[in-house]
């Protein structure tokens, strides 16, 4: 019996704002892709955060240009402060845990890998 299929989350890169939708249709058209997942921002208490007022656009430009692509959501809820503590954990050094590019990477891949765990154990 074989094993099943692994995988892991990893980061690509920082992309400015507004080269973020060509940047991922981009990627799509160079690799195989199932799933796009973007970070939904909330508040405590559950609420949709006021940055959906950028996310939404940009996810609505992303289902035009990519229809039968299944984008989804996952919380990113306490990601930088788990970025940060892998930062510590990792032995960087104060300027690299104050690069806002590198915290978004990690939190990127924690957002990932989350939904991976969650999509695997059906949470």
């Amino acid at each position: 019996m074989s094993d099943p299929l692994q995988l892991i989350a990893n980061g690509l890169a920082t992309v400015p704002t507004h080269e973020l939708l060509s940047f991922v249709l981009g990627y799509v058209a160079r690799e195989p892709v199932e799933c796009i997942v973007v970070g939904l921002p909330k508040q405590m208490d559950n609420t949709a955060s006021e940055s959906m007022s950028y996310i939404e656009p940009f996810v609505r430009a992303l289902k035009k240009k990519l229809p039968g692509m299944k984008v989804e959501y996952a919380d990113e809820r306490f990601t930088s402060v788990l970025a940060h503590r892998a930062m510590l954990d990792g032995g960087l050094k104060k300027k690299a845990r104050q690069n806002k590019a590198l915290v978004d990477e990690i939190s990127a891949v924690i957002i990932l890998q989350s939904y991976m765990e969650s999509k695997k154990y059906g949470l």
